[in-house]
């Protein structure tokens, strides 16, 4: 008997809807009022990124498999090793963010998440396009996944988008309206697509664009509870960040001095910490929560060499988000303190 799709390939969940199915989700996107976020949680790029980590962790001495291998079959074992050792040698070298195959190979994977094969061998519009080894290799590797780990996947991601979807309904509206005031530009009109999978890349979350599309991992320490929120808002400013870039650039040409490092990803950081802490409730008392840590403070990035960062944002760049400073004024004083 055959899996229904829905629990077989992935989950498909609009905020403010939920959507069981691939046909009703193409019926209910152009009558559902537009949501920030799209959330998917598709088989195929699961197991795409369950075996790039594998092949990753297959280049560090001692690291474990993620698959119990003495509940393989000898044909299973073949077809998995051979997976992991195809994506050893062409991929585990590649970084997810900036190879262009690899972020090709992710949007295509994504885009065909509601197909049972991805060769066209049962329909021929579910030929992904990939290249020939590549689709041998995740056509093989496909029925050990589905098998072994891909139940215990798909609950994963549906748990994160469960506990993250009331935080999107209740603020997600409001914040990027405030996120692109700061930043001076419009949000995206459509949905803004959240690819949830188990295995992300080492920081737990990355965004590519053109197509704007953001993949966070649901089992990351890092991305659960209030902090998805931000996890979320922060991968999602990357897509509407060009004008503080563009400033920064602008400044720095006008003062021939060098454009600072990172100073505009240590600005978006800092900039959704601080948007997101009014919007984190206490799940039972209903008021804000005190003493939420923004995740740079958490994990210590402005530790990393972002010290003289952190101090002019704090000087420069929050009169400007609490309204006492121009955009222009903040991005100048900024560049002139570094």
């Amino acid at each position: 008997m055959r899996a229904p799709l829905a629990t077989k390939l992935g989950l498909i969940l609009f905020v403010l809807i939920l959507i069981p199915g691939a046909s009703s989700a193409q019926s209910d996107f152009s009558r559902t009022p537009l949501p920030v976020f799209e959330f998917h949680g598709g088989f195929w790029l699961n197991l795409h990124h369950t075996l790039y980590y594998q092949a990753r962790q297959q280049r560090t001495a001692g690291s474990a498999s993620v698959l119990a291998t003495s509940s393989l079959s000898p044909a299973e074992q073949k077809a998995w090793d051979a997976a992991v050792s195809f994506y050893t040698q062409t991929y585990a070298g590649k970084d997810l963010l900036v190879a262009l195959d690899l972020v090709l190979i992710k949007n295509q994977l994504g885009d065909f998440e509601t197909c049972d094969d991805i060769a066209g061998l049962r329909k021929k519009t579910c030929d992904a396009g990939l290249p020939k080894k590549l689709t041998e290799v995740l056509t093989g590797a496909a029925a050990v996944y589905r098998a072994h780990l891909w139940p215990e996947h798909d609950r994963a991601n549906r748990r994160w988008i469960s506990s993250v979807a009331p935080l999107v309904r209740r603020s997600g509206v409001d914040l990027s309206h405030r996120l692109a005031e700061i930043y001076q530009t419009d949000w995206p009109q459509d949905r803004i697509r959240v690819d949830v999978s188990v295995y992300s890349n080492s920081a737990g979350a990355y965004t590519t664009l053109d197509p704007l599309r953001l993949t966070v991992s649901s089992t990351d320490p890092r991305n659960q509870g209030p902090e998805a929120l931000e996890i979320l808002f922060h991968e999602a400013s990357h897509g509407i960040s060009d004008n503080v870039q563009n400033a920064i650039m602008r400044e720095c040409r006008q003062r021939d001095k060098p454009v600072p490092r990172d100073l505009w990803h240590a600005l978006l950081f800092y900039t959704t910490g601080e948007v997101i802490r009014p919007a984190v409730f206490d799940s039972e008392q209903g008021a804000p929560k005190t003493g939420y840590v923004p995740y740079a403070v958490r994990e210590g990035l402005y530790k990393r060499g972002w010290q003289d960062y952190l101090r002019v944002l704090t000087e420069y760049w929050q009169p400007y988000l609490d309204g006492k400073q121009s955009f222009d004024d903040a991005v100048a004083h900024m560049v002139s303190a570094l």
